[in-house]
């Protein structure tokens, strides 16, 4: 749960709430317990450039992970620093095969999907070209990608992605799925593994303290 205490030795966590990079970690954060201190970054300001927040994470992205004197500025990074250091419970599976699902699974949504809805490469194909450009885009990958997790999982998934535990997997598809639903319009009926997972998540507390509404810099209408 994101708290704004003082308490030495507490996690920072940059954040946006939108961020589907930042949505996965704050699920890791969440499923594991660990009390963090919330420091949101308005991207739509342009605050994730500015020469303070470039001194955290000089690639001008969300999220970033300040532990004591340790920044790591990656989503999946911070994920599997949070799982070394917090073990319980893991976020990735005893069984190999399905280890390597899971890896899959995250690398689909991490360099697939998510990239080409970034807010720097939208704003860019909106600008250049139109705004009916940027939606085909968007859908087109969104649409690729869903098909690759879907038949990837689809004779492995349980109650979530890969069983009926909560892995590495779930992380990365939980915020994917919501951003291509409420951001993206999304028709997720070809889908139907990548949607009974969506559904399962809405009965996991951990996930829905980390979803995007609840964060303390979500807008007032989100709620």
């Amino acid at each position: 749960m994101a708290n704004s205490g003082e308490e030495k030795e507490k996690l920072k966590l940059y954040s946006y709430w939108r961020s589907s990079c930042a949505h996965r970690v704050r699920i890791a954060l969440s499923l594991k317990g660990i009390e963090y201190e919330y420091i949101p970054v308005n991207l739509l300001k342009g605050e994730q450039s500015g020469p303070e927040f470039k001194k955290i994470n000089p690639m001008g992205t969300v999220p970033a992970l300040v532990d004591g004197d340790i920044v790591i500025s990656d989503s999946l990074a911070i994920i599997m620093y949070l799982d070394e250091k917090y073990p319980e419970p893991p976020l990735l599976p005893p069984d190999l095969h399905k280890r390597a699902v899971n890896f899959q699974a995250a690398s689909i949504v991490l360099s697939g999907i998510q990239p080409h809805q970034n807010l720097g490469v939208i704003r860019f194909i909106e600008e250049k070209i139109n705004s009916e450009e940027k939606t085909a885009w968007v859908t087109n990958a969104i649409n690729k990608g869903f098909t690759a997790l879907e038949k990837l999982l689809v004779s492995c998934a349980g109650k979530h992605a890969t069983g009926d535990e909560v892995y590495l997997a779930d992380l990365f598809l939980a915020p994917q799925i919501y951003g291509a639903i409420n951001r993206f319009q999304i028709n997720m009926e070809p889908y139907p593994t990548l949607t009974k997972c969506y559904q399962s998540y809405k009965d996991l507390p951990a996930f829905q303290n980390a979803a995007p509404e609840k964060q303390p810099d979500a807008p007032a209408s989100t709620s």
